[in-house]
């Protein structure tokens, strides 16, 4: 009767050991090269903390490459500058984009940070223009040397500089525009829409003038 008891003692004995491995190794797992490191806790992702991502959701910037790559329709969400960049090209920003909460954004991040989120530095980028064709764009910090034409609604310039003119395509695209205290834009700030209507509209108005003029001439 001893025996058993014995028995059993080393069989739970057994069993309550091979239970903790199980949630040791719950708590672990295997890198690439082969070693084992501990998992990093899961944590709630925010809007803030979702702008700095790995995979499809950024593109990196150090060169006019990978710029040009950066704020095309293969592209992504988010554009990281690594370095100040000039390209000769007009450039336009495609829309298309969401951000990682799934809502329509473009940023164009022109800074860099530390791990408690302190700007360090800035960067520039050079061109003739930008063209803004996706909703909720961002261009934040940093600096942008060119026209900026925002052909789309909720345009944000966040503590960034713009040493040219900005531009907007419609009123409605202007009035739902914020740019912040800190921003600053050495250029002109103005509408102009695509007037080629409004050409022929003016066209038509003028020839309808000089028929009228003629006519009461005649009268």
């Amino acid at each position: 009767m001893i025996k058993w008891n014995k028995l059993l003692l080393i069989t739970a004995s057994m069993g309550l050991l091979a239970a903790c491995g199980n949630d040791e190794e719950a708590d672990e797992t295997v890198d690439d090269s082969g070693e084992v490191v501990e998992e990093a806790e899961e944590t709630e992702e925010t809007e803030e903390n979702s702008d700095v991502t790995t995979g499809a959701t950024q593109v990196r910037v150090s060169d006019e490459d990978s710029l040009l790559e950066g704020v095309s329709d293969d592209g992504a969400w988010i554009i990281i500058f690594e370095d100040d960049v000039t390209t000769d090209e007009d450039l336009v920003l495609t829309g298309g984009f969401e951000n990682n909460n799934g809502e329509t954004e473009r940023k164009l991040a022109l800074y860099e940070q530390d791990a408690d989120r302190n700007v360090t530095g800035t960067f520039t980028l050079t061109a003739p223009s930008i063209t803004i064709e996706q909703e909720s764009t961002r261009l934040q910090y940093g600096t942008f040397e060119g026209d900026v034409i925002v052909d789309a609604e909720n345009f944000r310039l966040v503590g960034g500089t713009i040493e040219g003119d900005l531009i907007f395509t419609s009123e409605e695209y202007e009035e739902s525009a914020e740019i912040d205290d800190e921003s600053t834009i050495t250029g002109e700030t103005r509408v102009e829409g695509n007037n080629g209507d409004n050409d022929d509209s003016a066209d038509v108005t003028t020839e309808l003038h000089k028929y009228v003029l003629v006519t009461k001439i005649h009268f």
